[in-house]
């Protein structure tokens, strides 16, 4: 396997994964990074710039997307990363794959807003992943987790209540969170219109 430059140490550290096409990167996301760090009181959050995102036709440049994030994510907890171009990958599940097997010690939660929980079941082995790491969503203006979802509807006996969110890194997967409110209403989709 490729050797991975980290962004910091991991063994025994409790480790936020916010993947994103970050495109660009913005208040929303470090809004859902921040409720993340916080409320599930995590050593640090890294961000995954993803290499690319087989279900948006919409990706900008790396480099650029990967400057955007870097340049709202300055918190001392936060570090941005190009993990996925370092090791060529597409897929969530293959990053997820190489980071368990390069940091078998650490504790990591994959982070996701819940506008990308609602369409989870479209990622390549979404129910793989759920099985691999435990998850929190943040909510998000527009989307309303239901149990309707096939995430909810298939997991939905692994859900924490939301005042144990502090435990969800050290649980088994699958286990997963739902952090409410308040939200803010950035997204890269405006940000682009905007342009």
């Amino acid at each position: 396997m490729t050797r991975l430059h980290l962004p910091g140490p991991s063994a025994g550290r409790r480790i936020g994964l916010f993947g994103g096409s970050f495109n660009p990167a913005h208040e929303g996301h470090l809004h859902v990074a921040t409720t993340a760090l916080k409320r599930l009181r995590l050593d640090a959050v890294w961000w995954i710039v993803a290499r690319g995102n087989p279900l948006k036709s919409e990706h900008g440049s790396f480099e650029a997307r990967l400057a955007s994030a870097k340049a709202l994510a300055r918190a001392p907890l936060m570090q941005v990363t190009d993990i996925e171009a370092q090791l060529g990958l597409t897929y969530t599940i293959d990053t997820l794959c190489a980071l368990q097997e390069a940091e078998p010690e650490a504790h990591f939660v994959w982070i996701m807003g819940a506008d990308s929980a609602a369409g989870f079941h479209l990622w390549k082995d979404w129910m793989q992943i759920a099985q691999r790491v435990p998850i929190a969503v943040v909510s998000r203006p527009g989307t309303r987790m239901t149990r309707a979802m096939p995430f909810t509807r298939h997991f939905g006996a692994a859900r924490l209540d939301e005042a144990n969110a502090p435990a969800l890194a050290d649980c088994a997967a699958p286990a997963w969170v739902y952090l409410r409110g308040p939200d803010h209403p950035a997204s890269s989709t405006a940000l682009r219109r905007a342009q």
